[in-house]
């Protein structure tokens, strides 16, 4: 069985794992195994939604034409592939949905949004998908800053972010805008125009601290704006900006993670980036990410 490094975690999977950094022999923390799944679901989940029943240290999910899905104990994934599910997806829901399960079992903070390098530490940019969170990552990416994470932000104990794996997941028109040429490139689904961008030489393997989280919008005006968000104001995005969140109250685990919120808080500046929704200005919106994040660090010096 292959093993694989990501997000602070060794792991054991009979599925390879390309994406992922590959580790010689070691014990793995977290074991993906193919077997057969139930059908019907969890024998008591706590939550019943079409597709996912959750209970206490177990996730079911089903996703058609893919796969069938079991986490549980933060520890163990079990896989049941449908007949003739092509694997790109099978793992897009192992490394998103499923991972997602596991770090919740494992007591993290997962935030739906990307990692980059500045400095010492790090900065997570977070949305609602078609935000600008990938496209903003890739300009960074092309400017020469280290990539931590791409759409899953795990952050331990320390209020650090832990490394997932070298790629960013580009769709086709970001790829335009930045002239990356996508020909050579795998879709991570084979029915969606999204493709696995590795990033080898410009990724960061370590963990780093969080120094900001910035939180993207769009508006209808033809101007940026940098609104610091103060106080217990600053709980409300991580907790919005979690991923998957329904997956907490099934779980068992809704109590924990709004503590965890509340450290996170308490410890990083937050600041809301609103941008025109239409024209992206990207060159534009990272010299003003770039010089919000050099004042940070004058200040704090």
């Amino acid at each position: 069985m292959p093993r694989y490094k990501a997000f602070g975690l060794t792991f054991k999977s009979d599925i390879e794992l390309p994406p992922l950094i590959n580790l010689e022999s070691q014990k793995a923390d977290v074991i993906i195994e193919i077997g057969e799944v139930s059908k019907t679901g969890l024998v008591a989940p706590n939550s019943i939604k079409p597709y996912c029943q959750i209970a206490k240290n177990q996730l079911w999910l089903h996703v058609p034409d893919i796969a069938w899905f079991h986490v549980t104990n933060g520890n163990h994934i079990l896989v049941e592939p449908e007949k003739n599910a092509d694997l790109q997806s099978v793992r897009l829901f192992l490394l998103g949905s499923c991972i997602g399960a596991i770090m919740y079992q494992r007591n993290r903070l997962v935030i739906h949004g990307n990692a980059i390098r500045f400095g010492d530490g790090c900065v997570i940019f977070a949305g609602n998908s078609g935000n600008g969170k990938s496209t903003l990552a890739a300009a960074f990416h092309k400017r020469g800053y280290e990539i931590l994470s791409d759409d899953l932000s795990v952050i331990d104990e320390h209020i650090h972010v832990q490394p997932s794996y070298p790629q960013l997941k580009l769709w086709h028109d970001t790829a335009q805008k930045l002239d990356i040429d996508i020909s050579g490139l795998n879709r991570i689904r084979l029915q969606v125009d999204k493709y696995a961008y590795p990033i080898t030489n410009s990724f960061c393997d370590s963990p780093l601290p969080i120094k900001a989280v910035y939180i993207l919008n769009t508006h209808n005006q033809d101007k940026f704006e940098f609104a610091p968000i103060k106080g217990v104001d600053k709980f409300h995005p991580l907790k919005n900006q979690s991923y998957r969140s329904h997956y907490l109250e099934g779980l068992g685990l809704k109590a924990e993670h709004l503590k965890l919120c509340g450290q996170v808080a308490n410890n990083i500046d937050i600041t809301r980036i609103t941008r025109p929704k239409e024209g992206f200005k990207l060159d534009e919106l990272v010299d003003l990410i770039e010089a919000d994040i050099k004042r940070r660090e004058e200040k704090a010096a």
